[in-house]
């Protein structure tokens, strides 16, 4: 067994560990004193049908992570230039479809925008794995709406569902929800890169990973058609357009959503520019021989950040600090992680470096999560997070943009620890003015 792939399953018993300590939906109940039965097969958890579209989709999207890169370098024979551009094509669609997606659906229905994500990205991945130039920007013009709607419209289902159905009163807690979120995430991760690393050796072909993907699509398709219950922000009853305008303006300028959409910014967009700059950063340091096990260290990635999300959820069940407090803690420990890459190091720290800040991702998701379901309200919830992730995306092309090519890793690294460090004052400064949770 090699180095990363002992790695990768030292993490994952790391995991296995915190998962035995974690806080559950049955032990709260038992707690807050309500009668509690014992459970049966028809009394499954009440957001089991969120947990099994959003494995299903995340499943998708990370089944493609450990090949895209490679799939348009190696089996396109595609030119470092033109695979930025195609990268960079992705975050101006989802730029300029980020506020459209979101104000679609708190209109016409969240649901109904999340089955149409299903074919629209499905169609992504046929694109992607055809050589043809026009298709390629296609496929990606598709794949950039869809991160839009991934990232703005199930989250938004999630917590209205969350709060119409009053899942509260049945032992549910909206960051433990978070939390779960998360670990689901680095679990279909981390299969995902097991399963994509298998196919690719078993077919010898980087195409297979986006065929799984659409299969993934398709049924988590089928769940939400099923299962999920339809949900709105915009209502008959509500006031007029130009009062809708003022209100999403109210909420987007308030000093707390300004702080948490630039952190989310610095932080969101650190993390795509690593997306793209990990596999030619290992391989620029590499000196093992032979070709890098790209599956396993991606899965070793995502059991780091499923540890995290593990931690967080043990941690913040007490509540021992404010979520904005742990905000700032996990911008330091990113900038900590830039910075070491900016300068020489080794392969060995390298990955680990990698494995830190995946770390950071595991505890960011959950706890910004909760941040913006406390903050947003449910009315133009998807809306406003559709408007918080356009000068993500413009952050990520322009970065792309200055960058060049994946050999300029270095210097992308030291601009995301400085403005890293920028967006730990941005928080600091917005928790001392805005009283955030």
């Amino acid at each position: 067994m090699g180095y990363y792939e002992t790695s990768f399953y030292s993490l994952l018993a790391l995991c296995v560990g915190l998962l035995a300590a974690q806080p559950t939906r049955r032990h709260e109940l038992k707690k807050s004193g309500d009668s509690y039965k014992p459970v049966t097969r028809d009394d499954k958890h009440p957001e089991t049908n969120w947990y099994k579209v959003y494995a299903l989709v995340m499943g998708a999207d990370w089944v493609q992570g450990p090949y895209l890169y490679s799939l348009y370098r190696d089996e396109h024979g595609l030119s470092e230039r033109m695979v930025s551009s195609l990268f960079a094509t992705g975050f101006v669609s989802g730029a300029i479809s980020a506020y459209f997606v979101g104000a679609l659906a708190d209109k016409k229905g969240r649901k109904a925008v999340c089955m149409v994500f299903c074919l629209l990205y499905a169609m992504s991945c046929f694109f992607t794995i055809i050589p043809v130039v026009p298709l390629l920007y296609l496929g990606r013009i598709l794949g950039g709406i869809c991160t839009s709607i991934l990232f703005t419209v199930f989250d938004s289902w999630m917590v209205t569902n969350f709060r119409q159905l009053k899942l509260v009163d049945r032992g549910c807690d909206l960051s433990r929800t978070y939390a779960t979120t998360s670990i689901v995430n680095s679990i279909s991760a981390i299969v995902s890169g097991v399963a994509s690393e298998w196919l690719v050796r078993i077919t010898g072909t980087k195409k297979a990973p986006f065929l799984l993907s659409a299969g993934l699509l398709w049924f988590a398709l089928q769940h939400i058609w099923a299962h999920w219950i339809e949900n709105y922000g915009v209502k008959a009853s509500e006031p007029s357009d130009a009062s809708k305008k003022s209100s999403i303006w109210a909420t987007l300028k308030q000093p707390s959503i300004l702080a948490l959409g630039f952190a989310s910014t610095m932080f969101e967009g650190s993390m795509y520019l690593f997306v793209f700059f990990w596999t030619p950063t290992i391989k620029a340091v590499q000196k093992t021989a032979g070709e890098l096990p790209y599956g396993y260290i991606f899965s070793s990635f995502m059991a780091s950040s499923m540890a995290a999300a593990l931690i967080f959820n043990i941690v913040m069940q007490k509540r021992p600090f404010k979520y904005s407090r742990l905000l700032i803690g996990i911008l330091l420990a990113a900038n900590f992680c830039f910075v070491k890459l900016a300068g020489p190091k080794t392969e060995d720290a390298t990955f680990w470096l990698f494995c830190l800040f995946e770390a950071c991702v595991g505890m960011y998701w959950p706890c910004t999560g909760y941040l913006k379901g406390r903050l947003v309200g449910d009315n133009d919830r998807a809306k406003v997070y559709g408007i918080l992730r356009i000068p993500l995306n413009i952050f990520v092309v322009v970065s792309l943009f200055i960058a060049g090519d994946s050999r300029s890793f270095s210097k992308v690294f030291g601009a995301c620890s400085m403005l890293l460090t920028a967006s730990f004052g941005a928080v600091w400064v917005g928790s001392l003015k805005d009283n955030m949770p």
